[in-house]
């Protein structure tokens, strides 16, 4: 009976956790660029306590990471200069102080000394790595398909967009970025298209993701009904054998 309870709580736990991501999901549904997250777990044989026509091994449930669905979402009008989105696969690269990092969040601006940034002012990179600077004297600024910015007839730089073969390299990094901890290096994004005045929604179907919220929690209130019955089950068990010595 201690081996349904233990099997029952290390499934618990991996509820508790995908009940926590798909709560970020719902969170983050109207969250520019974000991609929906889902919870991969595997099973693990384990010895279990010593019981005399017991099955062997028992299995428990464990969390074997996130999976990420990098599928891009709808694009959206917003007519914002220094809105970008990206069409196809691809990230804009931007420099943190801790390096590199990619995000599909285009809701670029400019600083004080016309750099453009992301709304937490890390600056955006252009495709060879540097920093493109704009300069209101020099007109409005145009941002073509290929990534190309300009003012008037000067061109300013272009939109660094990368790509990764293994999209499993990625990692949350904060603030919608991404970090690349694999050994990839990342691509330059050929076929990407880039759409001024336009921003990448989240890729996240809200219905289904309360929808799974729900069995989520309805199987978290299964396992504990069936753990309290075991639990049951012992205590009568034991108070049988103290009637019968």
């Amino acid at each position: 009976m201690d081996n349904a309870l233990y099997v029952g709580l290390s499934r618990q736990m991996t509820l508790r956790r995908e009940l926590d991501i798909v709560a970020n999901n719902i969170a983050n549904a109207n969250t520019t660029g974000f991609k929906v997250e889902d919870l991969m777990v595997r099973t693990e044989p384990a010895k279990p306590a010593r019981t005399a026509g017991g099955p062997a091994p028992i299995k428990f449930v464990l969390d074997d990471g996130v999976v990420r669905d990098f599928t891009p979402g709808a694009l959206n009008q917003t007519g914002g200069t220094f809105d970008l989105a990206i069409e196809n696969q691809g990230f804009f690269k931007v420099s943190t102080g801790e390096g590199e990092r990619y995000t599909r969040d285009g809701r670029f601006t400019t600083n004080p000394e016309g750099v453009l940034t992301t709304q937490e002012g890390a600056p955006v990179l252009d495709d060879g790595g540097g920093q493109i600077t704009v300069d209101p004297e020099l007109g409005p600024v145009s941002i073509g398909r290929d990534g190309i910015v300009t003012q008037g007839q000067v061109r300013v730089g272009k939109i660094g967009v990368a790509r990764f073969s293994d999209l499993a390299s990625l990692r949350k990094d904060g603030d919608n970025l991404y970090r690349n901890v694999g050994n990839e290096t990342p691509q330059t994004a050929t076929d990407a298209i880039i759409h001024q005045g336009m921003l990448e929604g989240s890729n996240v179907q809200p219905i289904q993701q309360i929808t799974k919220l729900i069995e989520v929690s309805r199987a978290y209130e299964s396992i504990a009904k069936m753990m309290d019955q075991t639990a049951e089950l012992s205590r009568s068990a034991v108070e049988r054998m103290g009637k019968v010595q």
